[in-house]
Order: structure tokens, then sequence, then C-alpha cells
């Protein structure tokens, strides 16, 4: 009888190794926080030095250039002194899209669309900081190393925390990746988020100045002016202040980070068409006579009944001195400053006629406030801020019109920019209540005084309003005049006359290219 042996049984099939595949909504999130890895390493290495910005930053600062002056102007409408917050939200929207799409892509199909994105966003990042003004090679760093972390926690997330599923057989279906190693993947994403952000921060810290501008005492003015008056704003609601505290003061820059410029590395070059080039230190400047003065400076930008204006007293250096000493070519016919981030604002030698334009060192009885120009900063009366205003000034030069022009004249704006007389209303403003109503606000006529004031309700008759006190002839007059408000909708228009007999035209025209014009008119509601 014969025993058959069993068949040796048939080989398994190999195994195959199948594609794991997180869900499109993890992988979006996933390249969401690998992007920012870099973006975070980015903002850390930046802190290292003063002059490096943050991918994020340099992308900005780029696109302020770039913009045409409508859109900055729509920009200044729609989000007022949050535009720089505004544009810095769009940036890392966009970002983030863009983000999302790459992790889609990297973690569900191939790897190399991330670190092609994060390559991308290198190159993107190094360009913008190569094109400041006061760029050296060293700009690029923090855009590279961001590359290079974003790059990184891809391949990470993808090879740590992408674990792929064995499967016996030859189904060719994908599996779904180990969705608890791809959260740990994200979250160890997200705390590397956290602690560039905190290096980052630290780093600044430490280049910070606003330790050092709360300890620096100034010398008082040599011939100091009499206290601040009362203004009319403890009597009527509403009322801007004779004098705006540093807190409320507007600021419009292209600046979207401030800078840090310490007083032990300040420096003040007075330079080309001199006789002398003149180079001071920040206890030099102080060590000259300083003056106060109260000057009302304002924006381009400003539209008709805007609050981008405001009132303060400086104290600083007289620059018609300093300029005497480095002696002015008879050539020259503008004065250049240079912001330390390489910004300019250009106005005629000109106006240096014995008004007080000076190099500010404090405002409002404080040293300058950093985000106002600390430690110096020009200031010159009758003059918008975009022909003059220079913060954290480090050069002066002397050049003329027709071989230099400001940053704001190649876009669009003109080239000499003197105040326009204004005025606002401030109150009331939307509704009110029958009888005795205070008609009150503010009215501006740069270095020319403000000689009258006058109020109409529903198109009558001009009333000349009462003014408050004057302290220079280059600062705002309150106003204000009492109006019997009857029940209804009323319709309140106020007009200005400087002290040359110039009187604010009613035809309104834009900011563009040297200001608004126009009355401003509100309506009001009379329960």
């Amino acid at each position: 009888m014969t025993t058959l042996a069993p068949s040796p049984p048939a080989p398994l099939p190999p195994a195959e190794t199948a594609e794991a595949r997180p869900d499109k909504a993890l992988a979006a999130l996933a390249g969401v926080v690998a992007a920012a890895v870099g973006l975070a390493a980015g903002d850390a290495v930046a802190g290292l030095s003063r002059g490096w910005r943050s991918p994020v930053v340099a992308v900005g600062d780029r696109f302020i250039d770039a913009v045409p002056p409508p859109v900055k102007d729509l920009a200044i409408q729609l989000f007022g002194t949050n535009d720089k917050i505004a544009l810095i939200a769009g940036i890392l929207s966009i970002l983030a899209l863009v983000a999302a799409g790459l992790g889609v892509a990297a973690f569900r199909g191939r790897l190399r669309w991330g670190l092609l994105g994060s390559a991308g966003f290198a190159a993107i990042g190094a360009l913008a900081a190569l094109l400041a003004p006061t760029a050296d090679a060293g700009s690029m760093v923090p855009s590279l190393v961001a590359g290079v972390g974003s790059a990184a926690a891809f391949w990470g997330i993808a090879h740590w925390f992408v674990r792929p599923a064995v499967r016996p057989g030859r189904s060719s279906a994908p599996v779904r990746a180990d969705r608890r190693r791809f959260l740990v993947g994200i979250g160890v994403g997200a705390a590397l988020v956290a602690g560039g952000a905190s290096i980052g921060r630290a780093l600044k810290a430490r280049a910070a100045v606003t330790t050092e501008r709360l300890a620096l005492l100034l010398p008082r003015a040599r011939r100091p002016l009499d206290a601040v008056p009362a203004g009319l704003e403890g009597e009527i609601p509403g009322l801007t202040p004779l004098i705006v505290p540093n807190r409320d003061f507007y600021r419009i820059d292209t600046a979207l980070t401030v800078p840090s410029v310490s007083v032990a590395d300040w420096r003040l070059r007075i330079h080309g068409m001199v006789d002398t080039e003149i180079e001071i230190t920040f206890d030099e400047l102080i060590e000259r006579e300083l003056i106060e003065t109260d000057v009302t400076i304002a924006c381009v930008s400003n539209e008709v009944g805007d609050d981008l204006v405001g009132n303060a007293r400086w104290l600083g250096v007289r620059l018609d001195d300093l300029l005497a000493e480095a002696g002015i070519d008879g050539d020259a016919d503008q004065v250049v400053g240079r912001s330390v981030d390489g910004w300019t604002a250009g106005f005629p030698v000109s106006v240096l006629d014995g008004r007080d334009a000076i190099i500010a060192v404090g405002m409002n009885g404080e040293p300058l406030p950093v985000e106002h120009g600390y430690p110096a900063r020009l200031i010159v009366p009758g003059l918008y801020g975009y022909v003059s205003a220079t913060k954290w000034l480090s050069e002066i030069e002397l050049t003329r019109f027709d071989r230099f022009e400001g940053y704001w004249v190649p876009r669009g704006w003109s080239a000499e920019g003197p105040i326009k007389t204004q005025s606002r209303i401030d109150t009331p403003r939307g509704g009110t209540r029958s009888g005795q109503v205070a008609i009150a606000g503010v009215a501006w006529a740069g270095d020319r005084r403000v000689e009258r004031v006058e109020v109409r309700v529903d198109e009558g008759p001009w009333e000349e309003a009462e003014l408050g006190i004057e302290l220079s002839d280059t600062t705002w007059r309150q106003w204000h005049l009492a109006w019997d408000a009857s029940p209804g909708r009323h319709q309140l228009q106020v007009r200005a006359t400087d002290g040359e007999g110039g009187t604010q035209p009613e035809e309104r025209t834009p900011v563009a290219p040297n200001g608004a014009t126009g009355w401003h008119t509100v309506t009001v509601n009379v329960a």
C-alpha cells in the first residue's frame, strides 16, 4: 500500500508594503505645522541680529515698498493704524493656505512637494530681505534657516510619524497611516513652533530698548516753556485733548517691526553738500542746547475729518544750528532725513527759515516712545510727515531735488508737502439729545496759525466758533460753538481760516498727491 506524501503548501504571496496616506485634513494641518516650524526657526535666528528680519516681515516690508499709492490709501481707510496688522495677517493666511496644499501633496503623494515648497518659501523670503535698502548678505539668513526648518519638518513628519502598514497579499488599496503617530508628529511640530517663537522673543528682548528708554533721563530745555494750560476737553466730553498723550498719538510709517536702537549705538551723520561732514553720538547731541516747542504734525493720508493728526510738546536740538555747523553748500536745496531702516524723506532747505525744526529726543515730557522714533527723529513744523518726519533718524544729507527723491515721491506724491488748513468736528457725532449742545473740534494750519473757525447747521449761515488757547503758530486750536439742537436729523459743517487769510476750500479732493481738502460734514440725529 502506497502512501502519498502530502503536497507542500502553496507559497504565500510576498508581502507588499502599501502606501500610507493620512486624511486630507490631517495632511493639510501637518503642512501648516511644517511651515510654521520653519517660520519659528527663522524668527528665532532673526533675533540674533538687530538688522535681520523674520521672513514674514521681510516680505511685508517689500510689499509696502511696492504697493501702489491707491492701495496704500485704501488700506489706511479700511484699517487705520492697524493696517500693518492686517498686512501680516494677510501674508500669514496666504502662507497657511499654500502650506496646507503642500501638506496634502507631500503626505498623500510625494514628499518632494513639501521640500520644493520649503525651498520656494526660503527663496522668496531671502530675495525680499536682500532687496531691503540696508540689506547685506547676512539679511538672507533668517529666510534660509526658515526654509531648512520647514523642509526638515516635512521630512521628519513623513519619515518618523507616518508609519507604512504591511498588508499580506497583492492588494494595491492604500492603507491609512497610523493616525496616532501622525498626530504625535503634528504635536512635536507645534512644540517646535512654540519653542522657536519663545527663543525669538527672548533674543529680541535682549536687544530691546524699552528698559533703556524708561531709565533715560533727558536734560531740561535751557528755556523751558510754561506748563501746558488746561484744554477745553475737560469741559466738553468727546473733544480731542489739546496735547495728545503719547499712548494715543497716531502712528503711520512703513516699519512692520519697530526698529530698536540703543543710545549707545546711535550715531547721526550729516553729509552731502556741506562744507564739513559731521558725526555725533546721542550724548553729544543732548549736550547741546535743547529747546521745547509745541507742534502739530499730520499724515498726508489723513482724510477730511480723520484722526491721523496730533499735537505734542517736543524736546530737541535746533536743526538749523546743526546744519550751520556743517555749512550748507549754496547749491543745495533739499534736506534729506534717512532712518536706520533706509526710509527717506526730503524737504526744502528754505523751510529752515527760523521755524523750530528740531532733532527731537523727547515727547510730552519723556523720551521719545520707541514707536515714535526713539532715540531721535525729525520734527519740522508746517510739513506733512511723508516729507519731513523721519523717525529712528540716522543720517541727514544735503542734496538737490533734481538728484534725489524721498521714499514717497517716486510713488506719486508731491515733492513738497505743506500742511493744508483743516478743521474737524469731534462732537457731536451720530446722535445727541435736544437742547443746548456743544459743537466742538480742532483746527490746524501747519505753521500759519488758526485765525478763525466757522460752523453752519443745515446749510444755514456760517457762525463763528469760539477758539481755545493758542499754544503757538504751529499747533492746532480747539474750538466750540453752542447749538440749540432741535429734534430731527441735522447736518453740521466746519471750515477754518489760517493766519494768512486762506480758508479751507469746500471742494473735496483725495489725499494724493499732497493732502485732502474739503469741509468736514457730519450728520446728527437729535432725540
